[in-house]
């Protein structure tokens, strides 16, 4: 049975308005970030190292991003993560979550108004696959330090 070509369409352009946008130019890497700083605090002494450094890793995007257009990513970056800390700690500022950077003009902008969007799924894979490899590296030194070690007690 063939699909006419109207109906596949129409049904290609109804999965298309259904496509979820976040805020591009760092403001997702920005957002968790914030979110996970706050997370680490309340946590304990291993976790709330691994999870802070991790929201610190996230922010390598925004800052590359700044750093690639030439401009200054240190005061880019401190700028963007204020816009997120308000938009997470007062209720009424939750429209400053969507700020990402512009690298025309080197400033912080609404990047959702300013139409600088990413597909939310792709965003969701992009940091799973990142934190994945992450993870993988991880495990590998680990065991290349227990190989060490253990060939370290055979020589005693």
């Amino acid at each position: 049975m063939q699909v006419p070509k109207i109906k596949l369409l129409s049904i290609i352009r109804e999965e298309e308005n259904r496509i979820e946008v976040v805020a591009g130019g760092g403001a997702v890497e920005a957002a968790l970030s914030g979110y996970l700083e706050c997370l680490a605090t309340t946590l304990g002494s291993r976790e709330q190292l691994a999870i802070a450094e991790f929201a610190e890793s996230l922010l390598i995007i925004p800052k590359v991003l700044a750093v690639n257009a030439a401009k200054d990513a240190t005061d880019l970056v401190a700028k963007l993560r204020a816009y997120h800390t308000i938009a997470q700690t007062h209720a009424d500022k939750k429209h400053l979550s969507s700020m990402g950077l512009d690298l025309l003009k080197g400033t912080v902008r609404n990047n959702l108004e300013a139409g600088v969007i990413e597909p939310a799924m792709s965003k969701v894979k992009i940091i799973q696959f990142a934190t994945e490899a992450a993870i993988t590296i991880l495990r590998i030194d680990d065991m290349i330090k227990l190989v060490k070690d253990e060939s370290q007690g055979n020589e005693d």
